[in-house]
């Protein structure tokens, strides 16, 4: 039942102390201003971190030559790798039940690339159909690049958002069309973008990409590949076939054992697992943080109540010896100190809330660092819980030291 009395004494209390019940509340709204906002802000810095893999499969090997640094079977230090078509065919006689994508890869150089009266550079590569199960890539009109292309060498491309929107207008038909790479009609076959953020999509999206084989005849580099990426099967891990298949490709190119510079590889997924890793001592540095600026300021609210026990020990003594129970007594100083918990821890979840949503105003999908700042509503809600029950924890002592006041004793007070 709602107590009137008991209420206006509460607010008769907090208003005659105004300063001290203000930095009370204050101590409680920065602690959980300061734990929502740093979730959220945390949330908002992994967000920009995981944009940069997108949708890419994380269980990815990249693997590319380099010159060699030592002499080896009788060639030279310095003599330069190159990998093949038959190269990928060993890697997949020898781990096959292991790799479930593959995608060989070449660069070729093509100067401007042109659509009637209008031209740009962009980077064109030779691809394998496998590429848009592994990279970041979603096709958004047309098709991938599929067997038929590499089997024929057909003349075709697939063009990256950036690319369409340069080259095209917003009525004009894209798919069907042709761009003139390096002197040659190309037909567009597909459009694809980029599921990164910030300056990685707009690097993804400036390119073109055409058949592997028909990459190869344009370069005059016919069998030969510039690098590769694999992607294992689901229950393999990238470490149990990232020395082996290296092993492999040394023995193949006569190139020492133990240099590691003939044979360059790059795994993804223990870069996933060092992202994840940074991300989850950042959260628990983040709650420690919170809990602490938290519990300082139920702390100052359950000193400030032993405080005004103190005070109002007479005014305590008076109320029992006209029948006053134990447990008005405690309900009354319980009730003061979770209404300034619960007030002030309020307004601190509604601040930091509404900062954050302005920061993912104005951020938006941010950049390669931060993006897309965020709170889970379901741990703002918990922690405003967590603070109330606290607060009436905290001022359960004083309470109880109230109840136990002798009336004779409180009533000879100064």
């Amino acid at each position: 039942m709602f107590d009137y009395d008991k209420w206006q004494e509460i607010f008769d209390s907090i208003r005659k102390h105004k300063t001290r019940a203000v930095l009370t509340a204050l101590g409680v709204f920065w602690g959980i201003f300061m734990l929502v906002f740093l979730m959220g802000s945390g949330k908002g810095m992994e967000n920009g971190v995981m944009t940069n893999f997108g949708n890419r499969a994380t269980n990815a090997l990249y693997v590319w030559t380099q010159n060699t640094t030592k002499p080896y079977a009788g060639f030279q230090a310095g003599r330069r790798i190159y990998l093949t078509e038959d190269d990928i065919q060993a890697i997949l006689s020898n781990f096959g039940d292991k790799i479930q994508y593959m995608a060989p890869r070449i660069y070729i150089t093509t100067g401007e690339i042109s659509r009637n009266n209008k031209s740009g550079s962009f980077s064109v590569r030779g691809e394998a159909p496998d590429f848009i199960h592994i990279e970041p890539f979603k096709i958004t009109s047309g098709r991938f690049i599929n067997e038929l292309d590499l089997r024929d060498r057909r003349k075709v491309i697939v063009i990256g958002g950036y690319v369409r929107d340069l080259l095209f207008t917003e009525d004009e038909q894209v798919i069907g069309n042709y761009l003139n790479v390096a002197g040659i009609e190309y037909k567009i076959v597909g459009v694809c973008e980029s599921d990164r953020g910030g300056q990685n999509r707009s690097d993804d999206e400036q390119t073109i990409f055409m058949p592997l084989t028909t990459a190869q005849q344009v370069a005059n580099m016919v069998g030969r590949i510039g690098w590769f990426v694999c992607a294992m099967k689901p229950d393999v891990k990238v470490s149990e076939v990232q020395d082996p298949l290296k092993a492999l490709l040394r023995t193949r190119h006569k190139i020492d054992p133990e240099d590691d510079q003939g044979i360059r590889s790059f795994n993804l997924e223990e870069e996933y697992a060092e992202v994840q890793g940074l991300f989850f001592g950042i959260k628990l540095i983040i709650w420690v943080v919170g809990i602490g600026s938290l519990l300082a300021g139920v702390i100052g609210v359950g000193n400030i109540m032993l405080i005004i026990v103190k005070e109002r020990t007479k005014e305590i003594g008076i109320r029992k010896s006209m029948g006053a129970t134990p447990g008005s007594i405690v309900s009354m100083i319980l009730l003061e100190s979770v209404f300034i918990t619960t007030f002030a821890g309020y307004l601190g979840l509604l601040s930091s809330t509404g900062l954050i949503l302005l920061l993912n105003k104005l951020v938006g999908e941010g950049g390669e660092f931060f993006a897309n700042p965020e709170i889970d509503f379901n741990v703002g809600i918990t922690a405003l819980l967590i603070l109330v029950i606290s607060g009436a924890l905290t001022g359960l002592v004083p309470a109880l030291q109230a109840a136990k006041v002798n009336p004779v004793i409180a009533l000879k007070d100064e």
